[in-house]
């Protein structure tokens, strides 16, 4: 075991408004680097999956209601974590110094004699605004902004906002904290003097998915808000400024946005499909039901590869498949020079460019990216007594293989890799899919409906969870397994790739959304 650390250190890192891609460079290496992180009820979850699978993660809280630690327990488990010569990320929603209590956290640390570090965050104040497309200032609306706590020290003996101040500002004036507090800071301003006709909005978990924006004045944002049955977390923001949304609105008019998406895929293959999400304006949840491992024993891929050149054909039928083989070939002091002369199928355009990273091009990639594919686009060669060499997953459909060898060929298969189920926090997935957080379920592979339905408890537990849910499949193989549970599925697009997934589920909500537009009109 190693010698823990003379000294450690806490970094104060401000985790941003919401939107994870929002967190800062250094935060995120501060997060990699973390033995223990301390986080807030206003730190996206997200972020947490730049934490070590082996450091010590600690809920605080911090919000307007419930139970949670107070600040001195938050005070003290940075200090004691820091003097085992720990490093300690104090994870803090929107900006450490910007009504998050970071100065007086750092001023303890600092009389404590622990060194810290702040890593500033991008502030709600800023970009909640900008999400809900509001600009905080404007060359000829506000050439000033002022952030303002809604919700000050109750122990202070006075309040230290000036309001007729505020009041007289021609500014933009955002309120943090402040929803509870909302018809007592329209009250203050309008006594003091600001127009009760002044644009107002309020915008709840901004750059969240979750996001939702309501707009008045200050005669009327109190009822709206009321009726929306808005509450916090939210922004408040008082100004001119307030008339650009309606036509500054980017964020809320994308085509997925407010929807939730699970992605059962490995958490190492859910990058793809998280950026195309993302991009479409939904908020992609990762639930790994698949982790992939190397297979319990080389010795056949070693033996596969040492007489690679009596080969005729090489199929690979998944990505996982190309990088696995290749890297073991190239453990073995081999390059792509050793498939020279052999005929290459990829099962698809995708594992096609992954096999062109290992300097492979494929001369057979069909255009039904399916086993029945691939039997396909090998109609016309000849294949009576070929060697044909096939690396996949440990489980896999017999399809291809048996098909080849009526054919007369002679097949190997050799597994290069093996999928195992994962830990994860399955009662949190539950927990999101009973409240109806999340819209729609992903699945990449018959494997991910399998363990996804044993994971969280079997077809009796699954179906009731996903009965409002939209079921998402990569294809109709993997839509089969899922039905054969059951599930009833409601998207399979027309190939076999993530990109395809994702513009299937667009086309399922504007189709939707076209609906109710021809609905109302009539």
């Amino acid at each position: 075991m190693a010698a823990p650390r003379l000294n450690g250190k806490v970094y104060l890192v401000g985790a941003g408004p919401g939107d994870p891609k929002l967190l800062t460079l250094r935060g995120k290496e501060c997060l990699e680097q973390a033995d223990v992180v301390l986080f807030d009820y206003l730190a996206n979850p997200a972020i947490l999956t730049h934490v070590s699978d082996h450091a010590e993660r600690l809920y605080v809280g911090r919000r307007g209601k419930g139970k949670y630690p107070a600040q001195d327990e938050i005070n003290r488990l940075l200090i004691e974590r820091a003097q085992e010569g720990k490093i300690v990320v104090r994870l803090k929603g929107g900006d450490p110094f910007v009504f998050g209590r970071g100065g007086e956290e750092a001023e303890v640390l600092a009389s404590a004699g622990i060194e810290f570090e702040v890593v500033p965050g991008v502030t709600a104040a800023v970009a909640a605004p900008a999400y809900a497309g509001i600009p905080v200032t404007h060359r000829t609306l506000a050439s000033t902004v002022t952030f303002v706590t809604g919700h000050e020290d109750p122990d202070k003996p006075s309040t230290g906002v000036e309001w007729p101040r505020l009041a007289t500002s021609h500014g933009t004036l955002v309120f943090l904290m402040g929803m509870k507090n909302l018809p007592s800071i329209v009250a203050n301003l309008t006594a003091e003097g600001r127009s009760s006709a002044t644009p107002a909005a309020i915008i709840r978990w901004g750059t969240r998915a979750a996001q939702q924006t309501v707009v008045g004045t200050l005669a009327d944002i109190v009822e709206k808000a009321e009726a929306a049955k808005m509450e916090p977390p939210t922004v408040i923001v008082v100004g001119d400024v307030v008339r650009l949304r309606e036509q500054l609105n980017w964020f809320e008019r994308r085509p997925l946005f407010g929807k939730r998406v699970l992605m059962t895929r490995a958490k190492e293959q859910a990058a793809e499909l998280a950026e195309l999400l993302d991009a479409y304006g939904a908020e992609p949840v990762e639930a790994p039901t698949i982790r992939i491992v190397p297979p319990e024993d080389w010795t056949a891929v070693d033996r596969a590869i040492d007489s690679v050149g009596s080969y005729q054909w090489v199929i690979f039928t998944s990505v996982n498949g190309v990088d696995r083989f290749m890297t073991r070939l190239r453990a073995k002091g081999l390059d792509a020079r050793c498939l020279a002369g052999r005929q290459v199928c990829c099962i698809g355009p995708r594992t096609a460019q992954e096999l062109e990273k290992f300097g492979v091009r494929a001369d057979v990639v069909p255009t039904d990216y399916q086993a029945e594919g691939v039997l396909a686009a090998l109609e016309g060669q000849n294949l009576k007594q070929a060697r044909i060499l096939i690396p996949r997953a440990e489980v896999a459909r017999e399809l291809l293989p048996d098909e080849l060898r009526a054919r007369d060929a002679h097949v190997d298969v050799v597994t290069v890799y093996r999928t195992i189920t994962p830990s994860g926090d399955r009662e949190e997935w539950c927990r999101q899919l009973s409240d109806r957080q999340i819209h729609v379920v992903t699945f990449t592979s018959s494997s991910t409906v399998r363990n996804f339905v044993t994971m969280l408890g079997g077809v009796e537990r699954v179906r009731p969870l996903l009965q409002s849910v939209l079921v998402a499949c990569i294809g109709p193989i993997t839509a089969r397994t899922a039905e054969e549970f059951g599930l009833t599925v409601s998207i399979v697009p027309g190939e076999n790739t993530i990109p395809a997934l994702v513009d299937a589920i667009v086309r399922h909500y504007d189709a939707g959304r076209r609906k109710q537009v021809m609905a109302s009109t009539a």
